[in-house]
């Protein structure tokens, strides 16, 4: 956004931010910056680490014609999941739509199962089935 004529950046974007709290009637407050402790940080770094490193072996082995139909990938989004999941409650439950392997993995089911599903073992989470787009945990709230 363009500063208008002897105004900074900075009050520009202040005015913009007042502007879209009125145009919501001004109910919203403020949302709280999180607090989470480092041991919390560094899990979410781990997951975050997991997400991308198992997408970029799933990208390989659809590239080498191991995962057949498509393989939608998670790369770039892991943050998205990462914070989700810690901000959910238990009996929460989790529908996604394409992209969902970060999903599963952020909810706790295990990479060499999810891994198993894409290949279309029967080892997989939805017995090799779900493949891709179609995974599913009743245990984890995830219904793919």
């Amino acid at each position: 956004m363009a500063a208008k004529p002897g105004k900074s950046a900075a009050s520009s974007k202040t005015t913009a931010a007042k502007a879209n709290a009125a145009s919501h009637g001004g109910t919203r407050p403020a949302p709280k910056p999180a607090k989470f402790t480092r041991d919390q940080e560094m899990e979410a770094y781990r997951m975050m680490l997991l997400i991308r490193r198992f997408e970029e072996k799933a990208g390989q082995l659809y590239g080498m014609g191991f995962i057949g139909g498509f393989c939608h990938l998670y790369i770039g989004q892991e943050a998205v999941v990462t914070g989700m999941q810690m901000a959910i409650g238990e009996g929460d439950q989790v529908i996604t739509g394409y992209r969902d392997h970060g999903h599963m993995l952020a909810c706790g089911m295990d990479p060499n199962g999810v891994m198993a599903e894409l290949t279309g073992r029967s080892g997989g989470l939805s017995k090799g089935k779900g493949g891709s787009m179609h995974m599913f945990s009743k245990e984890k709230n995830f219904y793919g």
